[in-house]
């Protein structure tokens, strides 16, 4: 599935005679846009070939991979589960857009507290759900397994060959280790964490076929879905400009990293950026609930 390029004219581009494109994987689907369409691509006809009639997966209250496995569940005749850190969600999920919606796709939640979550990958917690729900196909938290690697290594095409840098945003490490073993030889890819710390490298490392990657620390903002108000200026100002909107967790700090960099001249003169919108618009309303309790400004969406 070719996804269309789109090309970005701003007057900081053209004073640093550099180029810079987004890939509008946005675009993919209403609901399972950008890279949760390629990680469940593949998991998906893997649960059904080997038979699987419920699929059970991870997340928090504002998950992207949560929304999209409720209604690709729906779309492909599975029974979703939805283990959401947070068990004080249990009775206020209603007020939360994402997890409503996941809600109204037929997904069952089970809610735990975070101090549990954090074992969720332990033998003792997966045989606890297995004995509770049956037989099931298991999704990771973000969906990154080596399927989902697969399907991300399908986002570049042979027309993007002739990009020096593709930049990514990093959740659980799936997305960048598509495109790191998808890109050329010569090209870089640049990631761009949305949480802090350095342990992202490894789990990359896991899938990551080659070399030639980075990762941009310097543009979480504070952590995964930490909002800062220049931030959301960013947002808004970059959509004013180009008609694109981005999320406040991945795509915007991305694009937010990527200009910066520009600006510090990191790029040299004459270097074809591609940067990938990996979708995620699903989470701006319940972004937007929180920032309104807040008193600060929200995202135009």
């Amino acid at each position: 599935m070719d996804i269309p390029n789109q090309d970005i004219r701003l007057p900081l581009l053209d004073a640093k005679q550099v180029s810079l494109s987004i890939k509008r994987e946005d675009t993919l689907h209403p609901h399972i846009s950008g890279n949760k369409f390629r990680k469940l691509k593949y998991n998906l006809l893997e649960a059904q070939k080997l038979g699987h009639e419920t699929i059970l997966t991870f997340g928090g209250a504002f998950s992207n991979h949560i929304a999209a496995t409720a209604y690709a569940g729906k779309l492909r005749a599975f029974k979703t589960i939805g283990v959401i850190r947070g068990e004080e969600l249990e009775t206020k999920w209603a007020d939360n857009p994402t997890l409503s919606f996941a809600k109204e796709q037929g997904m069952r939640f089970h809610f735990v507290s975070r101090q549990a979550y954090r074992t969720k990958d332990s033998k003792d917690f997966l045989q606890e759900l297995e004995q509770q729900y049956g037989s099931l196909y298991m999704l990771p938290e973000g969906g990154t397994n080596a399927l989902a690697v697969k399907g991300c290594e399908e986002i570049l095409t042979e027309g993007d060959r002739h990009f020096d840098v593709v930049c990514s945003c990093v959740g659980t490490g799936g997305t960048i280790a598509g495109l790191i073993n998808s890109k050329t030889s010569d090209q870089k890819v640049l990631g761009f964490p949305a949480l802090q710390g350095d342990f992202l490298k490894k789990d990359i490392r896991k899938f990551a076929e080659q070399g030639g990657w980075t990762l941009q620390t310097d543009y979480h903002f504070g952590g995964y879905a930490k909002v800062t108000v220049p931030l959301v200026h960013f947002i808004n100002d970059f959509k004013q400009q180009t008609g694109i909107l981005l999320d406040p967790v991945y795509t915007g700090k991305m694009l937010f990293g990527i200009m910066d960099l520009v600006a510090q001249d990191y790029f040299k003169k004459g270097t074809q950026i591609l940067a990938i919108h990996s979708g995620g618009l699903q989470g701006i309303p319940g972004m937007n609930k929180r920032l309104k309790k807040k008193n600060l400004p929200t995202i135009n969406v």
